[in-house]
């Protein structure tokens, strides 16, 4: 998604309305105040949540306009915003718990970017620490759902959005699309490209980071990964040794 494109960031969280990865990744937190790193924030609606519980909170992103709707949300002021990629984050500090949520982890394109977000993880994670991210499962026919999809009606002050999404091509673990918002006086359209590696692949990607992968879930409910039924990847890992 053009997520420098300020219309784009102002309607996300109207076409992302809050679901289920919310209050799991909230829950990994516990209920004693800790450390935070959230890679790919968004418009901070995980961070704000977080920080409205007491937790030490810094949301980082590369879209200075997705940024921007995140600033203005309500305990906005607590946690500290940086606008950068994930790959190239650094600072002094070390969280927690650091995560990547939002399937953020799939618009890694290349071993060498998904591997230089593991190093960030890893470069920032305290000792006793955990990491926490989540991709789709390619076992299931993403391309197959998207092409086939309604389109969808969101309710506006002043009338209705409509969002349409086209697959534009397929290429290995790659699926690029276009999806577009008809509003009653005009449209947007914007691209993108999504990777959808393997739980196989990652596991041989995470040690060389220096994490070690603890947990595996297949749903926001922490039940089990079944390769050829669940729909998400949900990885937990720690600090290797």
């Amino acid at each position: 998604m053009d997520y420098q494109n300020s219309q784009i960031a102002e309607i996300y969280d109207l076409v992302n309305p809050r679901a289920q990865d919310t209050d799991f990744y909230l829950s990994l937190c516990g209920l004693r105040p800790c450390s935070v790193l959230d890679l790919g924030c968004g418009t901070g609606t995980l961070c704000c949540a977080l920080a409205e519980r007491g937790h030490r909170v810094t949301g980082v992103d590369p879209a200075p306009a997705m940024l921007a709707v995140a600033k203005r949300k309500p305990h906005a002021d607590k946690v500290e915003w940086v606008e950068c990629s994930a790959q190239s984050y650094k600072s002094h500090q070390r969280f927690d718990l650091i995560i990547m949520t939002g399937h953020a982890f799939q618009i890694l394109q290349t071993d060498a970017d998904a591997m230089a977000a593991l190093g960030t993880m890893r470069g920032h994670l305290k000792e006793g620490g955990r990491v926490a991210f989540e991709t789709r499962n390619p076992a299931v026919n993403w391309a197959g759902e998207w092409a086939s999809r309604p389109i969808l009606v969101h309710r506006l002050p002043g009338g209705q959005l409509l969002e349409t999404l086209e697959i534009t091509g397929t290429d290995g673990e790659l699926i690029s699309f276009q999806t577009s918002y008809r509003f009653p006086h005009h449209t947007l359209t914007t691209s993108s490209t999504l990777r959808f590696p393997s739980r196989e692949h990652l596991e041989s990607l995470i040690p060389r980071s220096g994490l070690v992968v603890r947990d595996v879930f297949g749903d926001w409910d922490a039940g089990p990964f079944e390769a050829g039924g669940s729909r998400e990847i949900i990885f937990i890992a720690e600090i290797a040794g």
